[in-house]
């Protein structure tokens, strides 16, 4: 399981796709209607962090890589809460160090209208639970126990408790969506996406 991160945090959407290195969501955050398609910034190149050459443009380069990516986390946020998809995308970025998502994600959650109480509260989501939903904590529990799942694998009760909360459909979507999440992050990251400079 994760232990907690510094970095305030948030819930959202949004509805347009574009081509490079980030995820997205789209609509408003408390409905409970279908999470929309991922919106990718298109940036360019990273800059390298230690100020050598711009890194590489995977969608630029890899094209039919990234749209596999695009396709993968469009599939995976079908049918779930646009507001608990952000939820996670926001917490695994907090694990990864990720600012270019983290950016991201916070302000279309702002956009969709989630508040900023429960955007600060996501990264001590266990000391705030009466911010959370019962498949909200369920969810970024399990997002903590698979971004950091060398520290210790998936345990039993984490796994158990989403089962309890998620019928198996549900639970094969959030666990694909952290898994998507999680491969943004390492895209941002390795090709040195610059927080705060998508487009959007």
């Amino acid at each position: 399981m994760a232990t907690n991160t510094n970095t305030s945090t948030t819930t959202s959407v949004s509805t347009t796709t574009n081509v490079n290195a980030g995820p997205r969501a789209g609509t408003s955050a408390n409905t409970g209607a279908t999470a929309a398609p991922a919106a990718v910034p298109t940036t360019g190149a990273g800059a390298d962090p230690a100020g050598g050459s711009p890194r590489l443009d995977l969608a630029k380069t890899a094209p039919k890589v990234f749209r596999a990516l695009i396709g993968f986390d469009t599939a995976a946020r079908e049918g779930l809460d646009p507001a608990l998809v952000e939820l996670i995308q926001i917490r695994a970025s907090h694990l990864n160090h990720c600012a270019y998502c983290l950016h991201l994600h916070t302000n279309d959650a702002r956009r969709a209208g989630e508040s900023e109480d429960r955007l600060h509260m996501v990264p001590v989501w266990r000391e705030a639970r009466h911010f959370f939903t019962d498949r909200e904590r369920a969810a970024l529990a399990l997002t903590e126990a698979v971004t950091l799942v060398a520290d210790g694998g998936v345990p039993d009760d984490v796994y158990a408790r989403a089962a309890e909360v998620f019928d198996d459909r549900e639970l094969a979507h959030v666990l694909a969506l952290i898994l998507t999440i999680n491969t943004w992050n390492r895209v941002a990251l390795a090709t040195a996406k610059v927080a705060g400079t998508d487009p959007r």
